[in-house]
């Protein structure tokens, strides 16, 4: 996979126009990034986004309605990312689990890279509380294609539930970033792609890494 591609393909439909809606969208998700859903005020996105309080009413009725919004909007952008070329439905062999695992990994990492406060506002942790039933969908929408890779590669995955294991994984790549963006660690696409190549050897059966063909001689 070219991950100058995925990265030149993110933020697709999101208008350079002055568009008021794409303005408060953006700005809020800024906001929420920096100082979380607690620490947003809603004048304080109106004045990031250069409109009037009024203005960002009449498109998002209350706080919680805007940040589903922007849930949403990022929630999608993070889909598009990892499995928007990925065929509806498709099978996935289980002699390229490790490739598509590194696969998955390097397209999370140009995500990240090229949408950092998308990808903060993801990783926060207080979502749960103001999530309404649209958005959940939209979360299920990225986790259900993993979930059916999991289970269509192997019945049971080192001994435990698929949901474990993309919390591992997810869990494993916030504190990567995390380390970067606070100084603790270089992350260039090296050290992505030996921290993915060592969180597969933490969560893969040895069933899935023995299967993996074996590079021919000469």
């Amino acid at each position: 996979m070219n991950v100058h591609s995925v990265i030149s393909g993110l933020g697709k439909g999101r208008p350079r126009v002055d568009d008021k809606r794409r303005r408060i969208l953006d700005a809020a998700l800024e906001t929420f990034a920096a100082r979380g859903y607690h620490g947003t005020t809603v004048p304080e996105v109106a004045k990031a986004a250069r409109v009037g309080t009024g203005t960002l009413y009449i498109y998002f009725a209350t706080k919680e309605h805007l940040v589903n919004e922007v849930f949403r909007d990022a929630k999608k952008r993070l889909r598009a990312a990892l499995i928007g070329d990925v065929p509806a439905g498709k099978a996935y062999r289980l002699d390229l689990a490790e490739r598509w695992f590194a696969d998955l990994w390097q397209r999370l990492g140009a995500f990240a890279r090229a949408e950092p406060d998308a990808f903060r506002f993801l990783e926060m942790q207080d979502h749960a509380p103001y999530l309404d039933a649209e958005s959940r969908g939209v979360e299920l929408s990225v986790l259900a294609p993993l979930w059916l890779a999991g289970n269509q590669m192997h019945d049971r995955l080192a001994g435990v539930r698929v949901e474990v294991l993309i919390a591992l994984v997810w869990g494993a790549f916030v504190g990567l970033v995390k380390a970067g963006r606070l100084g603790y660690l270089d992350v260039d696409e090296r050290t992505l792609r030996d921290a993915g190549q060592t969180v597969w050897k933490m969560v893969a059966p040895r069933t899935w890494r023995a299967t993996e063909p074996k590079p021919k001689k000469g």
